[in-house]
């Protein structure tokens, strides 16, 4: 018997014991029944039999319509999966000569990022001499942070990996950004009374 088979109940003409013990469509117990009995009390109601608890001595039987009861799980398994939140680490490339209309540009993109519930890399790329200077991609990466510390919190600090320095940021937990939103519009009303 293979693991599949395994995990799926025994329909019909596939159970092959004696005797069960059978639960009606609407969950009342019905008492014990030759199989054969049950598989035409089934079938009298136009639904299937099922082995619910084949190691029970006698093993349990239940009178379902398995071809709902089967799109019903698949149902609640999408819904499940659906509800999950999976975040994804998202990468930006900078480089240390980087124009002010390039940077804020790419500050977008990582906004959206943010907004879209993502974790973002920030990479800045040296090359050539461009490594003897590397405070210029830290001066790069603490702006951003900066720019960006009402949206998101540092998750590691820049590090040096050889001709690449990264900074890993993550968006602030939804309480707090709730928060800040809340004082902001305070902020607001106050300024315009």
């Amino acid at each position: 018997m293979s693991a599949i088979a395994a995990q799926e109940p025994r329909l019909n003409e596939q159970i092959s014991v004696r005797e069960c013990r059978l639960i009606g469509y609407d969950g009342t117990q019905m008492g014990i029944y030759p199989t054969v009995q049950a598989q035409r009390i089934a079938d009298d109601e136009g639904l299937d039999l099922v082995e619910i608890a084949p190691n029970a001595d006698p093993p349990v039987c239940r009178i379902m319509d398995y071809g709902k009861f089967k799109y019903d799980q698949a149902i609640k398994a999408k819904q499940a999966r659906k509800n999950q939140s999976k975040i994804e680490t998202k990468e930006m490339k900078f480089r240390p000569k980087i124009d002010v209309g390039d940077y804020t540009t790419k500050k977008k993109h990582v906004l959206r990022f943010l907004d879209a519930g993502n974790k973002v890399k920030i990479t800045i790329m040296f090359r050539g001499r461009e490594m003897a200077h590397p405070e210029q991609g830290l001066t790069i990466l603490e702006r951003l942070a900066d720019d960006l510390k009402d949206m998101a919190v540092i998750e590691s600090q820049p590090k040096m990996e050889g001709r690449n320095m990264h900074m890993l940021i993550a968006p602030l937990p939804a309480a707090a950004k709730k928060k800040k939103d809340e004082s902001s519009k305070e902020e607001r009303t106050q300024d315009n009374a």
